[in-house]
């Protein structure tokens, strides 16, 4: 045998393997950072794939992706509609993988506070000596607008502490630089010091839909598919579930 044609098929068995694996950069929303971390090395182990997570709040990865930024998958706390209305992210790969609420959860050891009444929820905030929320969080950005339709803004800003980075406010809650959190639960799930007790009332509740979509420039397309596909299968929306995202309806 000539070793032209053997070292012709060694070379086409490793281009093959190259097509059929791909290396997926996955922007996340840091709210689901620690499902996704769970759930990555399985997805990995069972395709031929691998994956480069970033995480960070969604507005961050929006101005990111407008300014150019290559990807493969995006995963945010809110809808990638607006994505896909600037051609960013392909229509039918958008896939809602859970959503959450708003809620409200306390350090541990300070006096519970009833919340169950829109007059009870104002009282709670007047009366907490600090409060944090996920700043540009996607639950972040519905509480402050929340304050401004209760008329609460002023009244509120001392008491506010805005986190810094990605789990800034579970790190307040926990050390006891806020003694309270308005905020969604997937953030504070195996977080210390924290108690959670329960969904705002429902007339100042929002609904957080966490959806993904593959880049509409990906050349990754097939693999960023199939990631998505992966992340609702029943074990996924099990670990999604477990840290605090509910299935959408």
């Amino acid at each position: 045998m000539k070793p032209v044609p053997l070292i012709g098929a060694i070379v086409l068995t490793l281009m093959a393997q190259h097509t059929q694996s791909a290396e997926l950069k996955v922007m996340v929303t840091g709210a689901a950072k620690d499902a996704f971390n769970q759930l990555a090395p399985e997805f990995e182990r069972t395709s031929s794939h691998k994956i480069s997570p970033q995480f960070d709040l969604p507005p961050n990865f929006i101005r990111r992706i407008e300014s150019g930024e290559a990807f493969d998958v995006v995963i945010l706390s809110m809808d990638v509609a607006g994505l896909i209305n600037q051609g960013k992210v392909l229509a039918d790969t958008r896939t809602v993988l859970g959503r959450t609420g708003v809620g409200v959860a306390i350090h541990q050891g300070v006096r519970k506070p009833d919340f169950a009444t829109v007059d009870a929820f104002k009282r709670m905030l007047l009366g907490a000596k600090s409060v944090t929320y996920s700043g540009e969080g996607s639950s972040g950005r519905y509480f402050l607008s929340l304050l401004d339709r209760l008329g609460m803004t002023e009244a509120m800003k001392p008491r506010l502490k805005p986190p810094s980075g990605v789990g800034g406010a579970a790190r307040l809650l926990s050390s006891g630089e806020a003694e309270l959190a308005v905020i969604g639960l997937p953030p504070l799930v195996d977080v210390s010091n924290i108690e959670w007790l329960g969904w705002v009332p429902g007339e100042l509740q929002s609904w957080v839909v966490f959806t993904g979509g593959v880049s509409a420039a990906s050349l990754n397309g097939a693999a960023g598919r199939a990631l998505l596909s992966y992340l609702t299968t029943p074990a996924a929306v099990a670990v999604f579930k477990a840290k605090g995202l509910d299935p959408a309806p």
